[in-house]
C-alpha cells in the first residue's frame, strides 16, 4: 500500500526521521563488534536496497532507470553509499557512534560550499563564509585539536568521518537530476550499487563473511540498520523530502547527534562529554549561518502559516 505523507503531520515524520538515523550511529557501534566494517556497510545495503526497490516496483511504475536516468545513479552509489558508509563505518571502530554524528554534522555545511565552488550557485558571502569556519571550528573542538594534536579523540576515526561528510557533500553536490525517475528508486538502484562497490573494497581489504559473528545482538543491529534506518527511514525521508522541503529536511541533521547521544547512554553506558556539545554548537551555528538566507524564508512562511489560522 502506498504511503500518503498527508495522513501523518510533518513534525511526527521528523522526529521519527532524526530517532532512526541518530541511533544507527550507535547501532553501528554495537555491529562493528561483530561484523567486518566494511562488509557490514555492504550487508546493510543489500538488504535495504532490495526493500526500497520493492517498494518502488509496488508504488510507482518507473522501478528501473533507462539510459541517462542511471547517471545520478551511479554517482549517488558510489559518492553516498559507497565512499560515505564506508569511511564512516571505518571511523566508528575509532570514534563512538555519537561523536560520529556530531562530525557528520558538517555534511550540510560542506555541500554548500562544494556548491559554491562546483556548481557556481549561490556565492559564499561574509556570513556564509564565516558559518564554514564555525563548523570547521566545531570539529576542531570535538576532535580536541589544540597545539599538542588530537587530545582524547582518535585523529585516524576522525579523519574516516570527515571523509566520510565530504564524500556525503560532493555526491550531493555532482548528482544531476533525475528527472522523472522517482526518488525511491534512484535511491534503491544506489544502495544496491553502492553494497557492491562496498563488498570489492571488503574484498580489497582483505575482509570476510565468515569473519561476522551471529549473536541475539548482532542481529538486533543488523536488523536495525537494514530495516529501520535503512529501508523504513529513507522511505520516510523520501515522503517528508515531498512534504517539506531540503532547507527544513537538513535539520534533522542537527538531531541526530542529540538522539545518539541519548541512545549512546542507554544502550552503551556511554556519556558525550561536554566538549563533544560544544563542538557541535559550533557546527550547529555554522550550518545556521550558511542557510541563513532560507531558514529566514523557512521562518517568515511558518509565521503566515500560523497567522492565517
Amino acid at each position: 500500500m502506498n504511503f500518503d505523507p498527508r495522513a501523518v503531520h510533518p513534525a511526527a515524520l521528523f522526529a521519527v526521521l532524526a530517532a532512526l538515523w541518530g541511533g544507527s550511529f550507535v547501532w553501528i557501534e554495537v555491529g562493528l563488534d561483530y561484523f567486518p566494517p566494511l562488509s557490514f556497510a555492504a550487508l546493510r545495503y543489500d538488504v535495504a536496497g532490495l526493500l526500497v526497490l520493492a517498494y518502488s516496483a509496488a508504488t510507482v511504475d518507473r522501478w528501473r532507470p533507462r539510459g541517462r536516468e542511471w547517471l545520478p545513479v551511479a554517482v549517488t552509489a558510489v559518492f553516498v553509499f559507497a565512499a560515505y558508509h564506508g569511511f564512516l563505518f571505518l571511523g566508528i571502530e575509532h570514534v563512538s557512534g555519537a561523536v560520529a554524528a556530531v562530525l557528520i554534522g558538517l555534511t550540510p555545511v560542506l555541500t554548500a560550499g562544494f556548491a559554491a565552488a562546483l556548481r557556481g550557485g549561490e556565492g559564499l558571502d561574509g556570513a556564509r563564509t564565516g558559518g564554514v569556519l564555525l563548523g570547521f571550528l566545531g570539529v576542531a573542538v570535538v576532535a580536541g585539536i589544540g597545539p599538542a594534536g588530537f587530545v582524547g579523540t582518535s585523529a585516524t576515526g576522525v579523519l574516516l568521518v570527515l571523509a566520510g561528510a565530504v564524500a556525503f557533500a560532493l555526491g550531493t553536490v555532482l548528482a544531476p537530476e533525475s528527472g522523472t525517475l522517482p526518488l525511491r528508486t534512484t535511491q534503491g538502484w544506489a544502495m544496491l550499487g553502492g553494497a557492491g562497490l562496498l563488498h570489492v573494497w571488503a574484498g580489497v581489504r582483505g575482509e570476510s563473511l565468515e569473519a561476522v559473528v551471529w549473536t541475539p545482538r548482532s542481529i538486533a543491529a543488523f536488523l536495525y540498520l537494514t530495516v529501520l534506518a535503512g529501508a523504513v527511514a529513507f522511505l520516510v525521508y523520501f515522503h517528508l523530502l515531498a512534504a517539506v522541503g531540503p532547507t527544513e529536511l537538513n535539520l534533522v541533521g542537527y538531531v541526530e547527534p542529540l538522539v545518539a547521544a541519548a541512545v549512546s547512554w542507554a544502550v552503551l553506558g556511554e556519556v558525550v562529554g561536554p566538549r563533544t556539545f560544544v563542538g557541535f554548537a559550533c557546527i550547529l551555528a555554522g550550518f545556521a549561518l550558511v542557510k541563513h538566507a532560507e531558514l529566514r524564508r523557512f521562518v517568515s512562511g511558518v509565521r503566515r502559516a500560523a497567522g492565517s489560522v
